[in-house]
């Protein structure tokens, strides 16, 4: 088998799925016209076998300077929130969750965004589609633990995904994860300690504690404050 085959079919393996259910409660008639009308205008359009072509400034109006990447975007909050702030930023979202998707689809219409874009699929694909150094900031918020030790190898940050992450992010780009679950705070620390291509950019427990003022409180981030939330940010090293 070769390396690419090999890795599709790494996709499909439960073990490797890196996100639980994919839909939730039935959708109101509203959201899921949204579903049907405007996310298809939104959605990524990948080529499964292409890898590191997919131009992202393409996706979005003239005018936009820089790409981010949130993986698992919930129901949107944070992702409508930074594009709101940030017009000439191009926002792409990945999000399995259908009921997550209609959520920011619903902000999307309702605050006539135009920066972001949609993928309601493993990020991993939109990842391997991206070219090198294509990406100026990437979000991993509140990541499904998975804390059994048996399932620990579901856990998005991983050895392979930190890779594509590298891989695809700008020197001086920022790395940004937030988790309220000890087990996932120690396995980050584990994880990213052991990488020479990042930096942890915290000077002392105030900065892993505080949550920055260009990190806006979504209901995910409120539910977090009640086990205390750890906010990491990471940076890019310069490529040797």
């Amino acid at each position: 088998m070769t390396d690419d085959r090999k890795q599709k079919s790494d996709f499909q393996r439960p073990e490797q799925r890196f996100f639980g259910r994919r839909k939730g409660n039935k959708l109101s008639s509203r959201k899921q016209e949204l579903m049907e009308t405007l996310l298809p205008r939104l959605m990524v359009p990948l080529d499964e076998d292409a890898e590191g072509n997919l131009d992202a400034f393409s996706l979005f109006p003239e005018g936009i300077k820089k790409i981010w990447f949130e993986i698992g975007f919930g129901k949107g909050e944070h992702m409508s929130w930074q594009a709101r702030h940030n017009p000439d930023v191009g926002l792409i979202g990945c999000e399995p969750f259908l009921n997550g998707v209609a959520g920011l689809l619903t902000d999307i219409e309702e605050q006539d965004l135009k920066n972001i874009r949609i993928y309601s699929d493993d990020a991993r694909h939109v990842m391997k589609a991206l070219p090198d150094e294509s990406v100026d900031r990437l979000f991993l918020l509140q990541p499904d633990p998975w804390p059994k030790a048996r399932h620990a190898r579901r856990r998005f940050v991983n050895s392979y995904n930190l890779d594509e992450i590298s891989r695809i992010l700008v020197c001086g780009a920022e790395f940004r994860i937030s988790t309220d679950h000890p087990i996932y705070r120690e396995w980050v620390n584990i994880q990213m300690s052991e990488r020479p291509d990042f930096e942890w950019t915290a000077e002392g427990p105030q900065d892993w504690q505080n949550r920055p003022a260009d990190w806006p409180e979504t209901r995910y981030v409120r539910k977090a404050l009640e086990g205390q939330a750890t906010y990491f940010i990471f940076k890019r090293r310069p490529r040797k």
